[in-house]
């Protein structure tokens, strides 16, 4: 999580990486009281493209490990 630099960021995208977290950390907690708080940020129309992103990077991430293809060492 981005946490030390969370205060930068707006309430879009501060739910929008809350959205991502959840989507790879812990799943099963994507309840109703969170969808209610995406619906103050985003439409359900964003809040499906948005999850089809979250879930295509989790996807890419996975399979570049998996076919140990990801960069070993990182620059930043």
């Amino acid at each position: 999580m981005l946490d030390d630099q969370m205060p930068d960021f707006s309430l879009e995208e501060r739910t929008a990486i809350e959205f991502a977290d959840k989507m790879a950390l812990d799943h099963k907690t994507l309840d109703d009281d969170f969808f209610h708080k995406l619906h103050v940020c985003f439409s359900d129309e964003q809040i499906l493209e948005l999850g089809m992103m979250i879930g295509q990077f989790i996807g890419f991430g996975r399979l570049l490990r998996a076919v140990d293809l990801e960069p070993k060492f990182c620059e930043t």
